[in-house]
């Protein structure tokens, strides 16, 4: 960010972050049919930062400069079309200033950036996720000027900002003897009906009812005396949470939710509570509709707002709600707790662990009855949020059935159309095979590469339904799990498969059908031919056997029954974890027509060597593997195929 001064008025100007301009121009182009939000996100602003103040001032009240009446005033001057919205919050200094308004600070904000494709609707829905704050000023106007002193300092410590949204702001030095910030918009020439006060007070009953704290506009005349009115409060200002659910309607939850969320969307859900006796709190907790950017971000912030008798205390608090339900939003409100809680305090209290167990209780409770009375509506979380809720299994172990009965699956009966992507694990054992005691599943990179997995053939054929799982937490809750209801879970491509578990039939896999020739010279065969590909292989393999799960594939690659898979071991080494070291097992399927060849191959034929390797390559592509040396693989390839045109 470069600075340019001027130095007889020590004003300095600065060039916004490249980000800031591109979102300012987005912003300006893919909102116009929403400019309202403009004056929410600008109240949202004024009180966060009362809540600020009122924190702060717990540990010094010398920040309130002897006035405690918090309050967000709103003003139009239809004849110099401006707009003024002042609290008397924190404040912000100098450096606070230049780092808000002239930067963003989520992290992911480039990649947020690249999704934009500059479609009107489809980026207002993504600007709304990132949230606009601030710079939604520049919908409706054309230059935004920002006066503001932080708490505690001198009146000579206030600062000016303005821009006209074009790439520079300025910044000045001011004296300011009230403390607080106040914002002047200056409105473009297609915004005049934001100069009716009328128009104002109902996008405030509209989208701010609900804060806790006064929002007032000059006093509606009602006659034709020359004296101005003075004040009104516009909203009710009362913390919705703590007013009863009789008292209040759809449109008031949503708006509370667009407040709290920063989201322009409606949530999915919300959960309304009061708890008294042994404890006192209330919480109002909501499901978005629709995932955050930032979902993913792990430094982004996630969770609920804590509250201390209506008194905010702080954003984020993970103490309140998992990570593995961190897309939940809302606040809870405690008047157990000390006024001075401090983050090390909520670390060890007691009472917060009985808020946070009862919280999630009732968002698992509230998913449970989605999905048994609202199964369509359930698909709906389950695309947005599954992967997160998948996280569960393993960061609560106390809930982890409980989190795992709200998981869908698409299964391998998909292909014979038995099933869709919505299958539980109740669903699955309600249909599994008479004498079958165990929960099957395949992991993959992918779903695509689930289905099409080799491990599975054996398991068609025999009508055995089997989870598909593509995701990469997918191994990650599994190996936390362990088991459903008493079913253990059992990887289809791990381990040695055990023939019984399909019928008496099942060892067919293992022999040639009988055609006359001794079965116990074939097995001999097969068994040198194992021993030859072992040795050949050498160090890349653990073992080589022949196959119970091949039905048409030449050969598959599988890992012991206590590792992870090889997609999930790529993952771990690229992360920088360091893994016990193991070698895959490679299995062949005797009846395959290229193992076949391979038997009849004299013991001294150099081709072998070739085959066995490209059997492990192929076998570890199909995995979603990369080759060590492509190169080698390509020779070994021609040198096979010249073979059989010579």
């Amino acid at each position: 960010m470069t600075a340019a001064t001027d130095n007889s008025t020590d004003r300095q100007t600065h060039a916004f972050q490249t980000e800031v301009r591109q979102l300012l121009d987005l912003m300006i182009n893919s909102l116009y049919s929403n400019r309202e939000i403009f004056l929410r996100e600008l109240i949202s602003n004024a009180s966060d930062a009362a809540d600020k103040l009122r924190f702060e001032s717990l540990q010094n009240e010398a920040l309130l400069e002897g006035d405690g009446e918090l309050a967000i005033h709103v003003g139009v001057d239809p004849d110099a079309r401006t707009i003024t919205i002042r609290d008397n919050g924190i404040g912000m200094d100098r450096d606070e200033v230049q780092r808000n308004l002239g930067t963003i600070a989520h992290s992911g904000t480039r990649e947020f950036l690249g999704q934009l494709t500059g479609e009107a609707a489809r980026d207002s829905r993504l600007i709304g996720q990132f949230g606009v704050g601030f710079y939604s000023a520049f919908i409706v106007a054309d230059r935004v000027t920002v006066l503001t002193r932080k708490a505690g300092l001198d009146a000579a410590d206030g600062v000016r900002w303005e821009s006209e949204g074009q790439g520079e702001f300025t910044l000045e030095p001011v004296d300011r003897p009230q403390r607080g910030t106040e914002i002047t918009l200056h409105l473009r020439e297609d915004a005049s009906e934001f100069l009716e006060p009328y128009r104002l007070r109902s996008i405030i009953r509209t989208y701010s009812d609900h804060i806790d704290l006064p929002i007032r506009m000059p006093a509606e005349r009602t006659d034709e005396a020359d004296e101005q009115p003075g004040e009104e409060t516009v909203n009710k200002a009362n913390a919705l949470w703590v007013r009863p659910k009789s008292e209040l309607t759809d449109d008031d939850y949503k708006a509370f939710y667009k407040h709290v969320a920063h989201d322009f969307e409606d949530p999915l859900l919300w959960i309304h509570n009061r708890v008294e006796g042994n404890q006192n709190y209330a919480s109002l907790l909501f499901v978005p509709g629709r995932a955050p950017f930032d979902l993913w971000d792990r430094d982004a912030k996630h969770g609920v707002k804590l509250y201390v008798k209506r008194i905010f205390i702080m954003d984020d608090a993970e103490k309140l709600m998992p990570r593995f339900l961190r897309f939940v939003r809302g606040v809870i409100d405690c008047d157990d707790l000390p006024l001075n809680v401090s983050r090390e305090i909520l670390q060890n209290s007691r009472q917060l662990d009985r808020i946070r167990s009862a919280s999630v209780k009732r968002v698992l409770d509230t998913l449970d009855r989605l999905a048994a009375d609202e199964p369509e509506r359930y698909a709906t979380f389950w695309s947005t949020f599954g992967k997160v809720l998948k996280e569960g299994p393993a960061e609560d172990y106390a809930n982890r059935e409980r989190i795992a009965g709200l998981f869908r699956f698409t299964t391998t009966a998909d292909a014979s159309g038995q099933a869709g992507d919505g299958v539980s694990f109740a669903d699955y054992i309600g249909r599994m095979k008479e004498g079958q005691d165990s929960i099957f599943y395949v992991t993959a990179d992918s779903l695509s590469a689930a289905r099409s997995s080799p491990h599975l053939e054996v398991f068609r054929k025999h009508g055995v339904e089997v989870l598909l799982l593509g995701d990469p937490v997918d191994e990650w809750w599994v190996t936390h799990l362990g088991e459903y209801q008493g079913k253990k879970l059992v990887s289809a491509a791990k381990g040695e498969l055990d023939a019984s578990l399909f019928g008496d039939d099942a060892d067919s896999a293992d022999s040639k059908a009988d055609d006359g020739e001794d079965k116990s010279t074939e097995s001999a065969g097969i068994d040198a031919l194992v021993e030859r590909l072992r040795a050949a292989l050498g160090e890349r393999v653990d073992a080589v056997r022949v196959s119970r799960r091949l039905t048409d594939s030449a050969a598959c690659l599988v890992v012991g029954e206590n590792e992870f898979n090889l997609a999930m071991q790529r993952m771990l080494k690229a992360a920088g974890q360091s893994l016990p070291s193991s070698r895959p097992t490679l299995e062949i399927n005797a009846t395959h027509p290229l193992v076949s060849a391979l038997h009849d191959l004299p013991a001294d034929d150099p081709a072998l060597s070739d085959w066995a390797h490209v059997l492990f390559d192929q076998s570890l592509l199909i995995e979603g593997g990369e080759l060590d040396d492509p190169a080698a693989h390509v020779r070994r390839v021609n040198r096979l195929l010249a073979g059989r045109t010579s």
